[in-house]
């Protein structure tokens, strides 16, 4: 059985192996054992309340109940820049024109910017190439939206998404090669790690400041501004799925889009409801992922989440078993937030 719940120390080992897997380009999940350590310590105080609302990272695992093992993980950063800078490209266009030799031309330029300090980020979502079949993606996303709506007052207006860019199967990022490179004089891997340790200063340093014209970089370089990576393609579809839009953001290292929305528009946070818990000997079993439904308990510490059948839900409650009651930290008569994990049909 697969549930959602917050990470705690003991997890750091199978983070840590889950950070070596996710490869180039997935900033937030170095393969850094102290520093994920850090971001595990974080993410307990910032479930626990004990540190600033603005400072807050919550971390959330899915685990493999019956192998007791964590297999994803996935988080939210309550504000982006509390700490550090938070760097971007804005993709604009510039109108260039001339009545007298009749030339009228437009070019796409890129400006630095820190536009979306103070946003809420969903980000670290990663998960082992052995459970990617069924439903554990859309688990291990969604979940972060159901408990976004219970404790809205501890988030942004806004969220955005910040999704890989694209690079090759080697971690050659064309974007990068076209400009990055041409100022920081390191491999895209080096300053994607160093930015991940959280050692930014060199961004600001080394950046240029002006605008940069697309048309100045080679064909590869400017196919790629706004692309995501291959790997990234089906969490970009579940997050337009929830309301979120190409802002006209770009990573400035390898030029993938980032995604927004606010948080009242998130199609998990406006249509999730509520349920009674009823505890049946019994659950349904179920043959497909058209068959589930998204359910968390309302904790903030113990918060859980798992997936229930479709027949477990009428209007006013939700049938569990007593392992999947066990599991969530619920008993008879607890409220539970309740969405499908896909949209097929309202409830």
């Amino acid at each position: 059985m697969m549930v959602i719940r917050p990470i705690r120390a003991s997890d750091l080992d199978a983070l840590y192996q889950l950070a070596k897997h996710a490869g180039i380009g997935v900033t937030t999940l170095p393969a850094n054992a102290e520093l994920l350590l850090e971001r595990i310590n974080l993410s307990e105080k910032s479930f626990a309340q004990k540190v600033p609302r603005e400072r807050a990272n919550y971390m959330f695992a899915l685990e493999d109940s019956e192998a007791e093992r964590v297999v994803g993980v996935s988080a939210i950063e309550a504000y982006v820049g509390a700490d550090d800078v938070w760097y971007n490209y804005r993709l604009s266009t510039s109108v260039n024109a001339s009545k007298e030799i009749g030339v009228h031309t437009s070019n796409q330029t890129l400006y630095l910017t820190n536009d979306l300090t103070g946003c809420s980020e969903v980000c670290s979502l990663f998960l082992h190439a052995d459970y990617r079949s069924g439903p554990n993606g859309r688990l291990l996303s969604k979940c972060r939206f159901l408990f976004m709506r219970e404790f809205q007052r501890l988030f942004s207006d806004k969220v955005i998404a910040e999704m890989r860019g694209f690079s090759d199967a080697q971690g050659r990022s064309p974007f990068w090669e076209a400009l990055g490179r041409k100022f920081f004089g390191m491999d895209f891997s080096q300053a994607d790690y160093l930015s991940g340790l959280g050692n930014k200063s060199f961004v600001a340093e080394l950046m240029p400041k002006y605008p940069i014209y697309l048309a100045f970089l080679d064909p590869d370089a400017q196919a790629v501004v706004g692309e995501v990576h291959e790997n990234t393609r089906p969490a970009l579809a579940m997050l337009r799925q929830e309301g979120f839009d190409f802002n006209g953001f770009v990573d400035i290292f390898d030029a993938g889009p980032i995604v927004e929305c606010f948080v009242r528009n998130v199609r998990a946070v406006r249509e999730s409801s509520l349920r009674q818990t009823l505890v049946a000997k019994h659950a349904p079993q179920v043959h497909d992922d058209s068959d589930y439904f998204l359910v968390s308990n309302c904790g903030l510490e113990n918060f859980r989440a798992t997936l229930v059948t479709r027949e477990a839900v009428t209007y006013d409650t939700v049938s569990l078993s007593p392992e999947h009651a066990r599991l969530l930290g619920v008993g008879m008569s607890d409220p539970l937030r309740v969405i499908p994990l896909r949209y097929k049909e309202n409830i």
